[in-house]
């Protein structure tokens, strides 16, 4: 049997995501789901800037799961906070990242599960109808919904969740009239019901924390045995000295001492182009 089998956790949500954690959850691991909205996690930071995230991800997503443990009474629970960045390649595309935690109160354990992907957040200031139909279709609206405010992105007021054109002329003609420059600022919105771009990325962050709960300690046999360091230092091809490339990586266990490394089988050597030495 799962460890987490015919137990219960708790999922605190206002945008949906109950509709890509719950039903992955209940498959891979055996354990229901409850949902709750019951507090408004729009409290705890908002995406169009007029709450500021309370704390770092990893806080807000702890903060969400212990509230939701407490209104339903679970001593399980989840919960999902997502953040948008440049991407950590080139810096210029959009990128978000999603945090999915699961806390355990009853074995008193924590396991997260990420993933990090490109992002639909496109934003522009405008100031012709015309200009908001192209902005549109860039923003792969309407199964995409934006936001507009008026003037500019820090205006406190704001028409969110726009679904179709109707909704769009009128959220446009609105903000073009309380607007100081005549502008307007038109975004994604970035809420998980309102991007499947976001909540399919949400889904993945999901099935990476299903896979970490579904790995054993083989010391302990508690959940969550995963990588937790990697060693670097791959001799270069050409000159032999050490390289930021992995060696092998260091899993361990969340309770006990239990690890084992996992060294690499394929890559003997690094290839220069990746070697600081040889090409700095």
């Amino acid at each position: 049997m799962n460890f987490f089998s015919n137990r219960t956790a708790s999922l605190l949500t206002k945008h949906g995501k109950e509709m890509v954690i719950a039903s992955e959850m209940l498959a891979l691991t055996g354990c229901q789901v409850q949902h709750t909205d019951a507090y408004d996690t729009d409290q705890l930071g908002t995406f169009t800037r007029e709450t500021p995230r309370y704390g770092t991800q990893l806080d807000a997503a702890r903060k969400k799961v212990i509230i939701g443990m407490d209104l339903l009474g679970t001593n399980l629970g989840l919960a999902n906070e997502g953040a948008f960045v440049a991407d950590p390649y080139t810096g210029v595309i959009p990128w978000n990242n999603e945090l999915v935690i699961l806390l355990d109160h009853q074995h008193q354990f924590e396991i997260i599960g990420f993933s990090g992907a490109p992002a639909q957040s496109n934003s522009s200031y405008l100031s012709h109808w015309e200009e908001v139909i192209q902005f549109s279709q860039s923003a792969l609206f309407p199964s995409h919904q934006l936001v507009i405010k008026p003037t500019d992105e820090y205006h406190p007021q704001s028409r969110k969740g726009i679904k179709n054109l109707i909704e769009l002329k009128d959220a446009f003609e609105w903000a073009q009239a309380h607007s100081t420059k005549g502008a307007v600022f038109i975004e994604n919105d970035l809420r998980a019901f309102a991007n499947p771009t976001r909540m399919e990325n949400i889904r993945k962050a999901t099935l990476d924390l299903i896979q970490k709960m579904n790995s054993v300690c083989p010391g302990c046999q508690t959940p969550g045995y995963w990588i937790k360091d990697i060693q670097r230092g791959l001799p270069c091809n050409a000159c032999g000295l050490p390289t930021e490339q992995e060696i092998a990586k260091i899993w361990g266990c969340l309770k006990c001492d239990h690890q084992h490394t996992e060294g690499m089988k394929v890559l003997k050597l690094a290839d220069p182009s990746r070697c600081s030495h040889c090409n700095p």
